[in-house]
């Protein structure tokens, strides 16, 4: 019986958390909780990995893509999806790091194409290609690590641009510097992105 039941699982679906649910042992609280664990887990903001997770909530922030009990999907094939169902890839860079730097970082974003995923089924399609309708690349700008803050979103630049111009400018490139993007757009302030996306995915 146990064998045919796990023949077809399916996705875990989650719900969204408060941060107070208590870590336990059977029925016995442990005596910490789940905030304890984001604080350990998540509060290097400059890391490159909770950087390009902070990216994709403030960009959806800004495109008011975050519902209440929203969960962010990693499995997603692009990380935010628009009211008319167009998505949108993020992708995140900085010129500081957390660890040590003799210079700034050089500056790059990945936009190789992937195979499409379906969660739901766990297994990849055919055909390689970049999956969003839209990028926004995601540039973590300042400079001074003394007033560095990721959360100032003064701090950060955004470049917007439509898919279709990626493939028509670099149909097999795997990653793009800031020079190569800022000749496509100009960069953008967290209050300006918004209306930036939305056009650009009803002229993709």
């Amino acid at each position: 019986m146990m064998s045919e039941a796990m023949d077809d699982l399916g996705p875990v679906y989650t719900s969204g958390r408060k941060g107070a649910e208590p870590f336990r042992d059977s029925e016995e609280s442990l005596g910490f909780d789940l905030l304890s664990f984001w604080q350990w887990s998540s509060s290097d903001l400059v890391t490159n990995t909770t950087r390009g997770v902070l990216a994709e909530y403030l960009v959806a922030r800004a495109l008011g893509a975050v519902p209440p009990g929203k969960v962010r999907d990693l499995w997603d094939s692009y990380d935010v999806e628009l009211d008319d169902g167009r998505g949108v890839e993020i992708k995140s860079s900085a010129f500081l790091q957390s660890w040590h730097q003799d210079r700034l970082s050089q500056i790059g974003f990945d936009i190789r194409k992937t195979l499409p995923w379906d969660k739901r089924t766990g297994k990849y399609g055919e055909g390689a290609q970049r999956q969003a309708d839209v990028y926004v690349f995601a540039l973590l700008a300042h400079t001074d690590q003394e007033t560095l803050d990721p959360m100032d979103v003064s701090q950060w630049e955004f470049y917007v641009v439509p898919t279709a111009t990626l493939d028509r400018q670099f149909p097999e490139q795997k990653s793009i510097g800031l020079s190569s993007l800022r000749k496509l757009t100009e960069p953008l302030t967290f209050r300006e992105l918004k209306d930036a996306v939305n056009h650009s995915a009803s002229a993709s």
